[in-house]
């Protein structure tokens, strides 16, 4: 899947990539692992420097978590869980990598909202505006079969479902509804 998006004028895009895992090791996980998803999610854009300077905030519904599935909750990078971002990723044209997967197989759903954003350097306060999307995520069933969850393109009214709980956990930053095409 190939995700558009544009950033001070710039045309980019997100290139999705969805893969049933058959072999762990080569992506740094457990060989009980094999048939969890991996995603790797890569962007294209001419800009170059802080102009492409961008972050992934993903956030994760799982029967079990918390909730029980009923919310989402952030899904930070293991590493740095507890650092006051939003972003799970944050870099340089930065990819989106991930691999989850549980210790047990039980019955469970597991989606993911993965969007790509841009903090501006020039403001006062941290400041989040979306920029593109996607879902995606994986089923397991009582016999303990995985089956993968397809991307799809995000839209804004997902983005802006998200943003009560975004002004809950992150009250330092700001947090922008998704305007297509808009400029910070």
């Amino acid at each position: 899947m190939i995700l558009p998006f544009t950033h001070d004028g710039e045309p980019g895009s997100v290139t999705v990539d969805l893969e049933q895992v058959d072999d762990p090791l080569t992506i740094g996980k457990h060989p009980a692992t094999r048939g969890f998803p991996c995603c790797t999610s890569a962007v294209t854009y001419p800009g170059r420097g802080y102009r492409a300077m961008f972050g992934w905030v993903q956030f994760v519904r799982s029967t079990d978590n918390s909730s029980g599935g009923a919310d989402f909750d952030m899904d930070p990078f293991i590493l740095f869980e507890d650092a006051p971002s939003p972003y799970a990723f944050f870099g340089y044209r930065p990819t989106l990598f991930d691999a989850p997967s549980r210790a047990e197989r039980r019955p469970m759903a597991w989606l993911a909202h993965s969007f790509l954003a841009h903090t501006p350097l020039d403001r006062e306060q941290r400041y989040v505006m979306p920029l593109t999307g996607f879902s995606w995520g994986f089923d397991v069933d009582a016999a303990g079969d995985i089956t993968v969850r397809p991307a799809a393109a995000l839209t804004a009214a997902d983005w802006d479902e998200h943003l009560p709980y975004l002004g809950t956990t992150h009250p330092a930053w700001e947090f922008d509804k998704w305007r297509a095409g808009a400029q910070p």
